[in-house]
């Protein structure tokens, strides 16, 4: 496999990082996602909220769960209110709801700046890449003895590699911040 090729398959990772990370922060619509990070203690062991029920969101401001095992109810209404997100889940013994609040102009802006700098997170990580990638050219250059000008196209295939990653992620933030912004 080529430096370039690992390259792209790291940047890709980064960048499916950075959705997943993107997916967890609110946006004024309830999204099963939302309670991704959620873990709750069951059978001995803390475990992520969708292995022990269903998320769905039936309605633009609620969540709901439907346990798979009735006896676990408690554990998941407490997992959820315990939780730094701000719900207060309710349950009517077999259905937890989740009402999702609107979110103010002030907590948008605080989660408009916290995707800023997650972006500028995985922007740096695609840079990572591209440094390794670089570095690897130019070991290749020794053990190989590539030529000056195989080493410049190589690095000048990898910057626009890089490039390509770095608009992913601009575009990403723009359509995600343009969610969180929407009233």
């Amino acid at each position: 496999m080529s430096s370039q090729q690992k390259a792209k398959q790291r940047m890709e990772g980064a960048l499916e990082a950075l959705r997943r990370e993107f997916a967890n922060v609110r946006t004024g619509k309830a999204s099963p996602a939302l309670l991704d990070s959620v873990r709750v203690e069951a059978y001995g062991s803390m475990v992520p909220l969708n292995q022990v029920g269903t998320v769905s969101a039936p309605e633009p401001r609620m969540l709901t769960v439907q346990p798979w095992d009735k006896s676990l109810i408690k554990k998941i209404e407490y997992a959820i209110r315990e939780s730094d997100m701000g719900y207060n889940p309710s349950n009517d013994g077999n259905l937890i709801r989740v009402p999702v609040p609107a979110l103010t102009e002030e907590r948008r802006k605080e989660y408009v700046k916290m995707l800023h700098k997650l972006a500028e997170e995985g922007r740096v990580s695609i840079r990572q890449v591209r440094k390794d990638a670089n570095d690897e050219v130019k070991a290749r250059q020794k053990k190989e003895g590539l030529s000056e000008d195989d080493i410049r196209r190589e690095q000048g295939e990898v910057q626009k590699l890089t490039d390509q990653y770095i608009a992913k992620v601009e575009e990403l933030l723009k359509h995600k911040e343009a969610d969180v912004m929407e009233v």
